[in-house]
């Protein structure tokens, strides 16, 4: 599979962004214009691969989305991390589906600053639990969108 840039993406039209874990997927969504993300819901996924893609592409569709952003865990010192692998493998059966514009962004201490942000906004333990997942999908697509702005 060959990496995903993010100058790939349409380059007008709202994206979603993922952050993919072991027991959820975080997902985020960006305003038509790309200034803002904002978290959306957390899909569980069970045993089978196949609802967590039909709610994606639900959302996708729901959002009249042009293109997608994965969060991709790697390593503090830039190399892939233990997940990488997991991710890349949804990120092929979510191309298998439907054919999307697609790209990588770097994940790294995503989950942290959205736990950060959720203490400072003294949210309870329980309520960071169910919202850090999309949390962290709408810092790790945010980072996307200042990127995208920034080389524009």
């Amino acid at each position: 599979m060959p990496e995903l840039d993010l100058l790939n993406l349409p380059k007008s039209g709202p994206l979603l962004g993922l952050d993919p874990g072991t027991k959820t997927v975080g997902i985020a969504a960006s305003d038509g214009l790309r200034m803002i993300a904002t978290p959306i819901e957390v899909i569980t996924r069970g045993r089978k691969l196949k609802p967590v893609l039909q709610r994606l592409f639900e959302i996708y569709d729901e959002r009249d989305c042009a293109g997608l952003v994965v969060g991709l865990p790697l390593n503090l010192d830039g190399t892939p991390g233990p997940r990488v692998q997991a991710t890349k493998a949804l990120v092929f059966n979510i191309l298998q589906h439907k054919e999307i514009p697609l790209a990588f962004q770097d994940e790294r201490l995503s989950s942290a600053e959205a736990e950060r942000v959720m203490i400072e906004a003294d949210l309870s333990r329980a309520r960071r639990a169910e919202a850090i997942d999309a949390s962290a999908a709408a810092i790790i697509l945010q980072t996307a969108l200042d990127r995208l702005a920034n080389t524009a």
